[in-house]
């Protein structure tokens, strides 16, 4: 009786509270494996796979020591993990710390050096390690929740190749229900992040099977009612009109409005190319194809979720019409004739839409007749999230759920808000729980009775993430409503076909780990290569493993690039090219006695850089993090977008941007080189791209009349680059030559600050009839002040040097005429 009352065994581990986990073996197996090599956890939802990544930190940290770093997609998340540590670690809970955007950056770098587990959105960690405000070289356990996010330029590749490089004793857990949708896309997750094992585990197996219960999954069709498809219809005959304009355009092949989403990209990416040749019917294009997007969402609505979300939605393009700024496909949208006649279908329609009578008869038969206790309701639109909410909340004890994001006509939900609503969910305050997408991943929702789709989800991964809230204790039931002869069916064989991929290649995948380092690609042997033996582990670096700045050596070295010297011969005041070429290769050398960690050098080894926060957009600060010899500062600057020393600043711009920059927008390139070189002495702006004198319709004697005022008048260099690796090499050159070669020092002291007297006097003058600058000095020089140039005749304007007839006719034109707008 005695041993009945005891309950199942707990796992014991001087870091965990007692009794506080049930001894799970598939769980211990596991983290067995993690806790050994950089691993791939794929686990069903709800099955514990954070408790896998527990077991491996307590491990860790009792017997490596250092600090644990544990990263989700988003803030809920962050915190649901946050406290389940705290409840399970047998360490203060202050050493358990959170980092999200709502920590400041100056904090969260105090907070770091002290902390023994951090818990963190990819972003932060991701701006901390640009911006050189963190090491991970003492983090002995780096977990990746949700892993399968490792696609792309999503934050978690740039924290694994860092953790990878920087740590000194790296081990990598990444977690996931769902991985992939095959093979590939999950060889492809473990390449970034640098994983060699991949442990699966089904609801198949035996180990796990006793804590699941079979999951029925229903699909309820539903019939549209003759007023909505009449809506769908009116909205369709517009989209096949527009199509038709495409198709005139050659770029469209079909005009029937259920093109497919590959179709619809396909054009964009022809209409991008023809803005890029400058092409006047890229420009028409490309409006028809934003308009046929919008018609397509609100079929979407209409057709899937509520004609309530269609009106929500026709209301705010309402709006956005109207404001300034709009857009031509909004305001065309807005006034055809047959969406028009559809907004006043959608307005008439005043009956029940036929997914929400079905929601409503499930939750009563799941909360009444079956005497169940929660259901989460899953819908992809936030209309359509508060819309049922309000709906379901006439009979039931309703909540919704979203995220953090305001928009027009929808407030988002705080950090703190969802955490409130998560908390009184699972103490039972409230029965019905309406979520869109931000509850899919790895949220401890408690145990639910029903789990309802409101339409089908077109993707495996977060199918499975949905059916992962029920049937873990006990036998639960999901229904997807899918309405008849619409896009819902084409989701629901999308889905159907992508889940059986799935679980098929997970079953493949199934014990793989000594087969898996065979199918990673070259870029992943290298990264594998970082677990060596343990003398080796502890620097990072593994027997007969070329390190990064060997490699670079290796394709700078002397013979292979004609003899050049390794040294500077010194003492010459104008270096040659075999002088720059020498300190182009030292700059990209590492001190080969250094530690491979990004960590500071010895003073005086390292370079660095402060990059504007904005600059985050592109991968330059990242590429520069990446050197061992240069440090990235992120800073929100007044003035550039990288300081380089105490004279050097640096403003970036595409050759689009350079040259909108000219003829318009918020701030000219001669304001912005003016205040760079009231607070710089050596300002420069590097253009990037080609194609410079082909822009817009500016003539290219107007882009050479600026290039040369901004070197003669301002005196700001401007320099070329290919793209953003040249101008990343270029900002390292002159970073490494200002602060090795010249021995000068970064200093941030550029601020906007107001334009003095003159240089208003300047900027008013210098706007009219865009004549510049150089004009405008000349002008005011001339006249003496601003009123006299402005009743000057045509005859007295002529008087200033630099301005003929046709520059004084043209500001007589701009000040003298009426008025109209």
């Amino acid at each position: 009786m005695a041993a009945q009352d005891e309950g199942p065994p707990s796992i014991d581990h001087p870091l965990l509270q007692p009794d506080f986990l049930e001894r799970r073996l598939y769980q211990l197996k596991l983290a067995g494996t993690a806790a050994n090599h950089h691993t791939l956890v794929c686990l069903p939802t709800g099955l514990g796979k954070t408790t896998v990544s527990l077991l491996v930190t307590a491990r860790r940290l009792e017997e490596v020591g250092g600090k644990s770093l544990m990263l989700a997609p988003t803030k809920p998340l962050v915190q649901q993990h946050a406290d389940f540590y705290r409840e399970a670690l047998r360490i203060p809970d202050d050493e358990v710390v959170v980092f999200t955007g709502d920590v400041s950056p100056d904090d969260r770098a105090a907070i770091w050096e002290t902390a023994t587990v951090v818990m963190a959105t990819p972003q932060v960690i991701e701006n901390d390690l640009v911006g050189s405000r963190i090491s991970l070289a003492d983090v002995t356990h780096a977990t990746f929740d949700e892993c399968h996010r490792a696609t792309g330029d999503y934050a978690y590749n740039y924290i694994a190749e860092r953790y990878h490089a920087d740590a000194h004793d790296p081990l990598v857990t990444g977690m996931s229900a769902s991985p992939g949708g095959d093979e590939e896309a999950i060889l492809d997750v473990c390449e970034n992040l640098g994983l060699r094992e991949v442990e699966v585990m089904t609801e198949e197996d035996a180990d796990v099977d006793e804590f699941t219960h079979d999951t029925d999954v229903e699909w309820e069709r539903i019939d549209l009612p003759d007023e909505v498809l009449e809506i769908r219809d009116a909205l369709n005959e517009v989209i096949t009109d527009r199509l038709e304009k495409l198709k005139e355009l050659g770029i469209a092949r079909s005009t029937q409005p259920d093109q497919s989403q590959k179709d619809l990209n396909r054009m964009r990416a022809e209409l991008q190319q023809l803005i890029n040749n400058d092409q006047s019917k890229g420009f028409e294009g490309m409006s028809v194809h934003a308009e046929v997007m919008k018609l397509r969402q609100a079929v979407t609505l209409v057709e899937t979720q509520s004609v309530e979300a269609l009106r929500r939605y026709f209301e705010r393009q309402r709006n956005q019409a109207r404001s300034s700024g709009a857009s031509k496909a909004s305001q065309r949208m807005i006034s055809d004739p047959g969406v028009r006649e559809a907004m006043r279908k959608a307005e008439r329609f005043d009956e029940i839409h036929p997914k929400y009578r079905k929601a409503r008869m499930l939750l009563a038969e799941t909360l009444g007749l079956e005497g169940g206790e929660r259901v989460i309701v899953f819908t992809e639109s936030r209309d359509t999230a508060e819309a049922l909410t309000d709906f379901l909340g006439e009979s039931f004890d309703a909540k919704r759920f979203v995220g953090q994001g305001d928009r027009e006509g929808s407030d988002g939900m705080t950090q703190k808000q969802q955490q409130e609503v998560l908390d009184e969910f699972r103490a039972g305050e409230f029965e019905v729980l309406v979520s869109t997408s931000v509850a899919e991943e790895g949220l401890d929702v408690p145990e639910v009775d029903l789990v309802l789709f409101y339409e089908p989800v077109p993707t495996a991964i977060r199918s499975i993430q949905r059916k992962g809230r029920t049937g873990r204790q006990s036998e639960g039931r999901v229904v997807v409503l899918m309405a008849e002869d619409t896009r819902d069916e084409a989701y629901f064989w999308i889905s159907r076909r992508r889940e059986k991929e799935m679980e098929s290649e997970l079953r493949e995948l199934k014990g793989m780990a000594t087969d898996l380092e065979s199918e990673l690609d070259d870029s992943q042997q290298s990264l594998s290569d970082f677990e060596g033996d343990e003398e080796h582990m502890a620097t990072g670096v593994a027997d007969g493993a070329p390190t990064e700045s060997e490699a670079v050596e290796k394709r700078a070295d002397p013979d292979a690039v004609g003899g050049f010297s390794s040294g500077n011969e010194g003492g010459r005041e104008q270096p040659g090219l075999q002088e720059f070429a020498d300190r182009a290769d030292a700059a990209e050398r590492p001190d080969e006695e250094s530690v491979e960690t990004h960590e500071p050098h010895a003073e005086g080894e390292t370079v660095e850089v402060v990059a504007d926060q904005r600059e985050m957009d592109a991968n330059i600060a990242r590429d520069l993090s990446r050197r061992d010899e240069i440090e990235v500062r992120l800073e929100t600057l007044d003035v550039g977008d990288y300081v380089l020393s105490d004279r050097v600043i640096v403003e970036r711009k595409s050759v689009g941007d350079f040259v909108d920059s000219l003829v318009g927008g918020d701030r000219s390139v001669f304001e912005q080189a003016g205040a760079m070189a009231r607070h710089y002495s050596r300002p420069i702006i590097v253009v990037e791209g080609d194609g410079l004198y082909e822009q817009r319709d500016v003539h290219p004697n107007a882009v050479r009349g600026a290039l040369s005022s901004l070197a003669v008048d301002f005196g700001v260099s401007v320099l070329r680059t290919e793209g953003e690796t040249d101008t990343t090499e270029l900002l390292a050159v002159i970073a490494g030559r200002e602060q090795t070669t010249a021995d000068r020092e970064v200093s941030v002291h550029g601020e906007k600050g107001s334009k003095t007297l003159s240089e208003q006097q300047e900027y008013v003058v210098a706007s009219i009839a865009e004549i510049g600058p150089v004009t405008a000095r000349s002008l005011l020089e001339a006249f003496g002040t601003v009123e006299d140039v402005m009743i000057a005749t045509e005859d007295e304007l002529q008087e200033a040097d630099g301005v003929g007839s046709v520059t004084a006719e043209r500001i007589r034109e701009v000040i003298g005429s009426d008025y109209s707008s």
